[in-house]
């Protein structure tokens, strides 16, 4: 049997105490699991967008994988909890939305949780105390963790003509698909931004976009930050020149 894989997905940061939290937990309830560390910089409380980025990763997931996705302002409320099952994933996370364009892409089925029994339930960390303890069960293959089926999980807004994403370069990953023929240009914070294939076909410091290697739109500027060069971060709207 191969190693199962418990991927996190999370908006904490890694200089704070919670990626760590989530880990000694994991390894505590699957010490036979690998834990990946997918990303811990989604967008700060934003689970529709932090959902469109998730989705842009997940054909470069290990099969089987079991992810665990923490993007969760309303911890502690009455939302719900929620494990989705697709054809080669679990997702496992609160229900508010981070799931939806996930679900949106591929087909699905929803359930709640569990709950623990007792005390061992922090009102501010469903991410170590809940979501993380579940995925760990997932990946061990039992099943007991899932409770009722769920037929309408959480939507949440997002827009893909945005920027999901600043990189430590200041390149600006977007929820857009490239068109195939990669001519089109751009506009950003009012600067129309040109194509290019590679870094190396501009000049130093010239803005350009480029299909990423996740297949999405991103903002770039060679030996640069793009940026600080528009003054563009999360959230920024873009848009085609002409339409695509």
């Amino acid at each position: 049997m191969s190693q199962p894989v418990i991927a996190l997905f999370t908006d904490f940061g890694v200089s704070d105490p919670y990626v760590g939290q989530m880990h000694a937990r994991l390894v505590a309830e699957a010490p036979q699991a690998r834990i990946v560390d997918l990303h811990h910089y989604a967008p700060a409380f934003s689970p529709g967008p932090a959902g469109l980025l998730l989705e842009a990763l997940v054909p470069h997931l290990t099969p089987g994988s079991v992810v665990v996705g923490v993007v969760d302002p309303g911890v502690g409320t009455a939302r719900g909890s929620l494990a989705l099952a697709t054809d080669e994933h679990w997702f496992v996370g609160p229900d508010n939305g981070l799931f939806a364009s996930v679900l949106e892409a591929r087909e699905g089925r929803c359930f709640r949780l569990r709950e623990p029994e007792g005390d061992g339930l922090s009102v501010s960390f469903h991410g170590r105390d809940l979501f993380g303890p579940a995925a760990a069960a997932l990946a061990r293959g039992d099943r007991m963790v899932l409770g009722e089926e769920v037929a309408e999980p959480v939507r949440a807004e997002a827009r893909r003509d945005a920027v999901l994403y600043v990189d430590h370069y200041g390149n600006l990953m977007t929820g857009l698909v490239p068109p195939e023929d990669g001519g089109a240009r751009l506009r950003v914070e009012g600067r129309n931004i040109p194509f290019a294939r590679t870094f190396g076909e501009v000049g130093p410091g010239e803005l350009f976009w480029y299909r990423n290697s996740l297949d999405r739109v991103e903002i770039a500027a060679r030996e640069g930050s793009a940026a600080k060069r528009l003054g563009a971060g999360t959230g920024t709207a873009v848009a085609w020149i002409g339409g695509v």
